[in-house]
């Protein structure tokens, strides 16, 4: 069943390796041996290549497929009906639970293929690829094993499926559960039908008990849960670091060639990340988080902080383009890499602040804050209070210019009021006096600098000090305690942004033209900054109906990409996005009844 690709994608992983699942069952995305790493399943962005960087079931007469997570789990079951009445279900997942004394959540793909009705006869087309795409994967086999040569690296296929049969490519009966586990290039130790069964049971237990400690709102929990699921999916355990999405490349609107390589860690994506993760109180993923800012901050040695760092903390993650790969739907160029690592977007500073402030006042932390950790931290507010006035690529990151972002001064503004907080709570009040007396300063040039008077004695806030253009980010200085909703300057900004930004029910980033000229579909996150700001303005009731709207455009995994076509509905960018999750668990924390309604 060839289809056009498309977003309707089905994330599995164990905060190691992850996947992307089709509507067909097929594993069209993932990259080994972590989520930068070379994509071994690259169909997504392969073109017309059919057979090539992909794993996919075909189910002799298949006429249809559905697809559902197993209850709290990212386990995947999608069943193929064929026009006889015969069918087969798939259930995929990627091994995580605790063994040893430690979390085993090994390089592997684990599919069960079960017939549920009549005779299924299937295909097995496995297919990796390796060096992006340049060409399939070597095999050779054995009596119960396929081993697919990646480079430098190899992975092997253990199954009770006949090996024949899937080496030759030929069509065969399903009589009873059939086991595929494809993992470290080593034989399999122990019953395969018994441990991989195993595997998903614990997998299973493993997730359903971590989202029974999530603290959730009393409406739309599956959203949130999978959410958050999906969130946690997008952390590198190993490290700690969190990626911005599990994809690369797929472009922000058709042929636009904004095609951006996010399977690293932004230091601003992973604190939005890690605030909505905080509120459900998933405490876990923001300690593995904070070790992982402690050695950016060691890194770093009180010098210049980048907006992105790799999985492992690399700072070096040069952009080059994927020749061999046509890019999603043949719109490349197909990017690894980012240049961005190399932009000054000064922001960084307080997004550091930010998180890190929290483990010197959270008594639930197994590794608390001490006073070494403050030493280090005013290293960063150092950078903060001498880069609040100086230019910058912005959140956005523009690539050809530089201006003093608002965004990026507001940052700095809350680097300081935060370490002025820490500094009280430890004890420290002559450094609590300096970072109280340099938010204040940095606070009053906004005010003078940002705001941009009205020839009808109104104004708004500007994008940057120099212009007095527009961006969503503006909505943020409620949500960083740089103004209150009541305020009338924030008021009179946020009028002005929802005029200019706002198109329907979505919002834009920005209007005004960038790089690659102006932007063409709508920035999800900005839509749910736009939502929250329309509660904090006591207009609560209109933020349900555009909360409510936004969540028709999920994917039916539930989940949402970075852009969305405004006009059309269909999702763009990569996906899933962190930054679209977090919205919607921030929106519907803020929106839903409390529980005491139930109660």
């Amino acid at each position: 069943m060839a289809h056009t690709p498309n977003l309707e994608l089905w994330p599995i992983g164990n905060c190691q390796v992850s996947g992307l699942i089709d509507q067909t069952g097929a594993l069209v995305w993932g990259c080994v041996p972590r989520v930068d790493g070379d994509p071994a399943f690259s169909a997504l962005l392969n073109g017309d290549q059919r057979d090539a960087g992909i794993w996919r079931f075909e189910l002799d007469g298949q006429i249809s497929a559905r697809q559902e997570y197993i209850r709290n789990t990212p386990n995947l079951v999608t069943t193929l009906e064929a026009k006889d009445g015969s069918a087969v279900e798939i259930l995929d997942f990627c091994p995580r639970f605790e063994r040893s004394g430690r979390m085993y959540r090994p390089v592997s793909y684990v599919r069960i293929v079960r017939p549920i009705s009549g005779n299924p006869r299937i295909r097995v087309v496995l297919k990796p690829t390796k060096n992006y795409g340049a060409g399939l994967a070597e095999t050779t086999s054995g009596t119960n094993h396929i081993r697919y040569l990646l480079g430098p690296q190899a992975l092997r296929l253990s199954t009770d499926a006949p090996i024949g049969y899937i080496t030759e490519g030929r069509t065969f009966r399903v009589e009873a559960d059939t086991h595929f586990f494809l993992g470290p290039d080593e034989p399999f130790v122990g019953n395969l039908r018994e441990q991989a069964r195993s595997m998903e049971q614990s997998t299973r237990k493993y997730w359903q008990t971590w989202v029974r400690g999530l603290s959730i709102p009393l409406e739309w929990q599956d959203e949130v849960i999978r959410c958050a699921i999906t969130l946690k999916l997008c952390q590198h355990e190993e490290t700690g670091a969190i990626v911005a999405a599990l994809t690369t490349s797929i472009p922000e609107a058709a042929h636009s060639e904004r095609n951006w390589d996010y399977r690293y860690c932004w230091i601003r994506d992973s604190y939005y990340t890690i605030q909505a993760l905080n509120r459900l109180g998933a405490l876990d993923v923001m300690e593995k988080y904070l070790g992982y800012l402690r050695n950016i901050v060691d890194g770093a040695r009180g010098g210049q902080i980048q907006p992105l760092y790799s999985v492992m903390g690399e700072s070096e993650l040069d952009e080059t383009t994927a020749s061999y790969l046509a890019g999603y739907r043949g719109m490349g160029p197909v990017r690894r890499g980012n240049a961005a690592y190399k932009q000054i977007q000064h922001d960084a500073y307080g997004q550091i602040v930010l998180p890190s402030a929290q483990g010197f006042f959270d008594k639930r932390l197994l590794r608390p804050a001490d006073e070494r950790d403050f030493e280090n931290l005013e290293q960063v507010g150092k950078m903060a209070w001498a880069m609040h006035d100086q230019p910058d690529a912005g959140l956005w990151e523009f690539r050809t210019r530089q201006e003093t972002h608002t965004y990026s001064a507001v940052m700095s503004w809350a680097a300081c009021d935060r370490l002025a907080n820490v500094a009280d709570h430890i004890g420290k009040g002559d450094r609590a006096k300096v970072w109280r007396e340099r938010a204040d300063a940095i606070a009053a040039t906004i005010d003078e600098k940002a705001w941009k008077e009205g020839a009808d004695g109104k104004g708004h806030y500007g994008a940057s000090f120099e212009s007095d253009y527009l961006d969503a980010s503006l909505l943020q200085m409620v949500e960083l305690r740089f103004l209150s909703p009541d305020n009338e300057r924030f008021k009179q900004t946020f009028a002005a942004v929802e005029e200019h930004l706002r198109r329907g029910d979505h919002m834009l980033r920005y209007a005004a033209e960038d790089d690659f000229g102006a932007p063409e579909t709508a920035f999800n996150v900005c839509t749910f900054w736009l939502i929250e700001a329309l509660h904090l303005a006591g207009r609560s009731d209109e933020a349900r109906v555009l909360f409510t709207a936004m969540l028709t455009h999920t994917t039916q995994s539930g989940l949402l990409s970075e852009d969305l076509d405004y006009e059309t509905g269909e999702l763009w960018g990569n996906f899933p996005q962190t930054y679209s999750l977090v919205g919607v668990i921030n929106c519907a924390g803020l929106l839903s009844k409390p529980w005491s309604e139930v109660r």
